[in-house]
């Protein structure tokens, strides 16, 4: 018999507002076969040039940057997530889905994104 592991991405409560600034994300649990991929959503309102960050947090955990995009460069992407971790930001579409390939037990976490704008 071949047992597969779940795990399960938490996707945080939160929704981030600054002024014009607001992020919005699904509120539910995502469960994910280990070794599979799963897309998290990350909706974003704003009437400047996004700029966006993922983070991640384990339990009793202080947040952990993943990664930034924006419409201005590449991004940057933070060693530890850089193999199987990344987004795209789609400015017309407003979002910046995050994509983990090859899921694992140790990516269970809550991730968020986090808007940042500059006036």
């Amino acid at each position: 018999v071949l047992w597969s592991h779940l795990c399960c991405i938490y996707l945080s409560f939160f929704s981030g507002c600054r002024g014009e600034e607001n992020v919005r994300q699904p509120t539910e649990d995502v469960m994910v076969v280990e070794g599979h991929p799963t897309t998290l959503t990350c909706l974003f309102d704003t009437s400047q040039s996004p700029y966006l960050f993922w983070y991640k947090q384990l339990a009793n955990g202080k947040p952990i940057f993943m990664l930034r995009r924006d419409a201005f460069s590449p991004g940057e992407s933070s060693t530890e997530f850089k193999d199987r971790f990344d987004a795209h930001l789609n400015v017309s579409g407003k979002s910046v889905p995050l994509t983990i390939q090859r899921v694992q037990l140790s990516d269970s976490a809550v991730y968020y994104c986090e808007p940042y704008n500059i006036l």
